[in-house]
């Protein structure tokens, strides 16, 4: 299968429960092309406060912090590469995504249309 790069845009973006059975905490994100009918959702976070760690979990409190760190430093590169001061502010920004046949592999503010 070979990658295939979209243009697109963030239709929808929000800090909070979402990602597995919404009990993880995190940024959702929608991108979409209303142009070549395509849309896809993605979850960048990590297990929410209620998800306890156990014994035998296979995660520690630190992945848990290290996870939530990353989250908010990529939301960081996202307003920065927009020029935009908060995630609300991302809504209409244009992205490229690449798909791996009918899968998300990655995506990125377009930032040469900002």
């Amino acid at each position: 299968m070979s990658n295939e790069k979209r243009i697109g845009k963030i239709t929808k973006i929000s800090v909070g429960f979402g990602g597995y059975q919404d009990a993880m905490l995190g940024l959702s994100v929608t991108l979409e092309s209303t142009r070549d009918s395509w849309g896809v959702g993605d979850f960048k976070g990590f297990w929410g406060p209620d998800i306890k760690h156990t014994p035998s979990t296979k995660w520690t409190e630190d992945d848990r912090r290290n996870a939530h760190a990353d989250t908010m430093l990529f939301i960081g590169s996202l307003l920065k590469d927009a020029n935009v001061a908060t995630v609300e502010g991302l809504v209409g920004i244009p992205v490229e995504v690449e798909f791996g046949g009918n899968m998300l592999k990655s995506w990125r503010i377009l930032t040469e249309a900002i």
